[in-house]
């Protein structure tokens, strides 16, 4: 059987008359699940990844982050945020976050998880075993430095301006000479 376009346009045409199909064309209602932030403490922030300072508003109930999003209200970024910034709830929900410290023994193999105290107690006891070996109170022309060559620091691009403010003072106060920051997009 040929069906040419307007032969098939009559034939559907009068099956959907006859309600032969099953359509109706009486207004469908719509309906809206209710929002995930409803109900939801909602706080404006600085996006802590890089020195533009884009607003992000947070949403969280009961204690716990539900939703990040780009504040529209913000002169900065207006609403939109680059994809480091769209996944900010993640640095506090996620299945896969360690939530414990790991140690691995100098030449095994193995991860084991530690406590926050032992840790701590642990990087603290190696910052002032190196730091104590490389010391140098003053340079070769007697002029006092208070440095050490034997620690460096990276930052992280998850510091706001004011917690890099504060690590760079810790670490000048330990003498590290050796510091860089990774906010750069």
């Amino acid at each position: 059987m040929q069906v040419s376009r307007r032969s098939f346009l009559k034939l559907s045409g009068g099956a959907v008359m006859a309600g032969g199909i099953g359509l109706s064309l009486k207004p469908v209602k719509a309906h809206a699940d209710p929002l995930k932030i409803r109900f939801a403490t909602e706080t404006t922030t600085i996006c802590p990844y890089c020195g533009v300072g884009c607003g992000i508003i947070v949403a969280a109930r009961n204690g716990k982050i539900i939703n990040t999003e780009g504040d529209p209200d913000h002169p900065i970024n207006r609403g939109s945020l680059c994809s480091k910034g769209g996944s900010i709830s993640q640095l506090s929900v996620n299945k896969n976050r360690l939530d414990k410290p790991l140690y691995r023994a100098p030449f095994s193999k193995e991860w084991k998880t530690v406590t926050w105290d032992w840790a701590l107690d642990k990087i603290a006891a190696n910052i002032k075993m190196s730091r104590d070996k490389d010391f140098t109170f003053t340079n070769k022309k007697g002029e006092t430095v208070n440095r050490t060559t034997a620690i460096a620091s990276i930052g992280s691009a998850a510091l706001d301006n004011e917690e890099c403010f504060l690590y760079q003072k810790f670490l000048r106060s330990l003498g590290l000479v050796y510091i860089e920051h990774q906010a750069r997009i």
